[in-house]
């Protein structure tokens, strides 16, 4: 495991780090009427200097660049205020999808527009009887000539509020067993039978959808992959999408270090209480294993490498860490813990922040439990979970009511 730069890549740091400090200023000081059309502008000041998508080709808008220099812009860019994050599912998940296993005609259509942020994409995976389980999905598609028509309920899409186009699972064949009867679409989002309808969160946000389809139309044209291979399409997407969620944020150890020096208790400032003191140094050591996990997968992209399973570890540390880091320090203010208003309360609401968002993280990418047996049977080589299911038509298997 190599923590430095190699030469290269510190000259690559310090080229980004100048580029950087010279856009965003001037990013900044822009006047825009929302959050959104400010976030489009700075992704299209991304993708004209070859910064939005890194490692793609040059041909399709990209940096044609590597892994590891697409760490070093992320790990810069994270130092500035700027907001890429309506774009994450779409470039990290979608587009490389449809990238994959569309035609020419469809790539050369959308590929250009999403990485200078005009159009935004979304996934629609999960459903409310399918859990974890994406193969276990309801939504079907009917054939009808040569289209196909959509009915069902996709839950938890993330952005359909705001996207543009999505990429979704539908099964095709129910005599199937449950991986082997789904096939994958890319769909307009605004096409007559599908109805997107906001989720109202405890953070007090709506980043969260149901999507409803009803006789909902999609030409043939729009398949991604095979009929009934979309199990091997979805693999794709979710390898990047685990990549994509891992990364963690928010409030860490050296915030609520910070907030235990500052907060005044019964007895003087919280640093000095030996329990919670405890508290911090199990929080700097997961903290420190963390660094080292995300090292190990830095050190394999500067080689060349692929990142295995392995990274799914952080993403199980760092959800869980966000929701007691949050949770400790909301409790830590008693009664005053109440006030989540960013004017009045530590970080500008970021521990409240994170104990709201925190358990959506455990669920996005994949919930603990997966990520675990992930781990388990990849990493570990440990002995696969029993499926008794596998096999089975999957109109067979038994449902709820």
């Amino acid at each position: 495991m190599d923590f430095d730069d190699s030469p290269h890549e510190a000259e690559y740091r310090a080229k980004v780090r100048a580029w950087l400090d010279a856009n965003v200023a001037e990013h900044q000081a822009q006047s825009f009427p929302d959050e959104m059309t400010k976030a489009r502008a700075w992704q299209a000041r991304k993708a004209a200097a070859g910064y939005a998508c890194i490692t793609w080709s040059r041909d399709w808008g990209g940096g044609g660049g590597t892994p590891i220099e697409s760490v070093i812009f992320s790990q810069e860019e994270a130092k500035h205020p700027v907001q890429s994050g309506y774009f994450t599912i779409g470039l990290g998940m979608c587009v490389p999808t449809v990238m994959a296993f569309a035609d020419e005609e469809t790539k050369r259509r959308f590929v250009g527009p999403a990485v200078r942020g005009e159009e935004i994409w979304s996934q629609l995976f999960s459903e409310p009887a399918g859990g974890s389980d994406v193969a276990a999905i309801r939504t079907k598609a009917v054939r009808d000539g040569v289209d196909w028509v959509i009915n069902g309920q996709k839950v938890w899409t993330s952005g359909a509020h705001y996207s543009d186009y999505g990429i979704v699972l539908v099964r095709t064949d129910p005599d199937a067993p449950k991986h082997k009867g789904l096939t994958m679409f890319w769909i307009d989002l605004r096409s007559p039978g599908i109805e997107i309808r906001p989720i109202h969160q405890m953070s007090g946000g709506s980043n969260f959808n149901e999507v409803w389809f009803t006789d909902a139309c999609v030409p043939d044209a729009q398949r991604l992959g095979p009929v009934n291979d979309g199990w091997r399409v979805a693999l794709v997407t979710l390898m990047n999408e685990r990549l994509a969620v891992g990364g963690g944020g928010g409030v860490g150890p050296g915030d609520i270090l910070r907030f235990a020096r500052e907060l005044e208790g019964a007895d003087g400032p919280l640093i000095r209480d030996p329990a919670f003191r405890q508290r911090l140094a199990d929080w700097h050591v997961q903290a420190e294993g963390l660094r080292n996990t995300r090292m190990r997968t830095i050190t394999a992209l500067s080689k060349g490498q692929t990142p295995g399973p392995e990274s799914s570890i952080g993403k199980i540390i760092a959800a869980n860490q966000l929701l007691d880091l949050g949770n400790a320090a909301v409790e830590a203010e008693d009664q005053f813990g109440i006030v989540d208003d960013p004017a009045l309360a530590p970080l500008k609401g970021a521990f409240h922040a994170a104990l709201m968002n925190a358990p959506g993280l455990r669920i996005a990418g994949g919930t603990d439990e997966i990520l675990k047996n992930i781990i388990a049977e990849r990493v570990l080589g440990l002995p696969g979970e029993i499926r008794v299911d596998k096999e089975a038509a999957f109109k067979d298997l038994p449902a709820g009511r």
